[in-house]
């Protein structure tokens, strides 16, 4: 049974850092590439940022270059979004996915408010 759990969502004020968390299982977490998407409310999905499955490629939206990381750790079926300067515009449901070929898996996302 697959499943994509996200963690570590919360309130932080402006200025702040959050890690997100995204445990995977029920298939081969290396082959797969992983992303975070966000959505916030009257707003299409966006995608954040990616990571191959090897971890050796990432790439990241606009909006948030400079500010968020992405990274893996394939011998934990997990990828975290490390969350740096933020800003209430990060205020969003964010989703983490996996996707291969035709194949991709969602989590059920977790909550980010930025605000004081």
């Amino acid at each position: 049974q697959v499943q994509v759990v996200e963690s570590g969502g919360g309130l932080v004020p402006p200025g702040g850092s959050l890690r997100l968390s995204c445990t995977a299982s029920g298939f081969t977490f290396s082959d797969y590439a992983m992303q975070w998407y966000r959505q916030a409310p009257g707003k299409e999905r966006e995608l954040v940022a990616a990571i191959s499955g090897d971890g050796e490629a990432t790439r990241y939206g606009d909006s948030v270059k400079d500010r968020f990381t992405i990274s893996r750790d394939n011998a934990k079926n997990r990828v975290y979004l490390q969350m740096n300067s933020l800003k209430p515009e990060d205020t969003a449901v964010y989703t983490c996915s996996a996707v291969r070929a035709m194949y991709r898996y969602w989590g059920q996302g977790t909550q980010v408010t930025v605000s004081s």
